[in-house]
């Protein structure tokens, strides 16, 4: 039994308007979605300075969270295992002729004296050159606080 046909094959031009409707929907939405994408580390405020040089040469950077606690390459680690870490980068042979320099990314809330404890630490690893990370301002000030 033969059926009959009613659908014709379609051999007119394409509209594109329906397409570029589809790419800039997904366009759209791949451009919110990745904005709450997770990013990975150690929820840190940094303080806030302008003006301040960059670091240049072999860096080591610890992170130090609120509570006081070491963090290196976003592990949770002691005084003991810390030192250790900067010991094995103060003797990294790239780092050995230019020096390595400790990059602190403590929190604001952060007391002072740890943080001098943790540069001293690194002065016993055999690190001579210790800084903080700071946050550029969104304006930078003009001289008046």
């Amino acid at each position: 039994m033969k059926f009959q046909r009613h659908a014709k094959i379609f051999r007119g031009q394409l509209d594109v308007a329906p397409f570029a409707a589809v790419f800039f929907c997904l366009l759209l939405l791949l451009t919110l979605k990745s904005s709450f994408v997770f990013t990975p580390g150690v929820s840190v405020e940094l303080p806030v300075a302008d003006g301040l040089p960059g670091v240049a040469g072999p860096t080591a950077v610890v992170t130090v969270d609120r509570s006081g606690q070491f963090f290196w390459e976003n592990q949770v680690v002691d005084a003991r295992g810390l030192r250790a870490r900067l010991e094995t980068a103060a003797r990294n042979p790239a780092a050995r002729s230019e020096g390595v320099t400790l990059i602190i990314q403590a929190d604001r809330a952060v007391a002072y004296e740890s943080i001098v404890n943790l540069a001293l630490l690194a002065r016993e690893a055999g690190i001579r050159r210790v800084v903080q990370a700071m946050r550029p301002a969104y304006f930078p000030s003009n001289g008046t606080r």
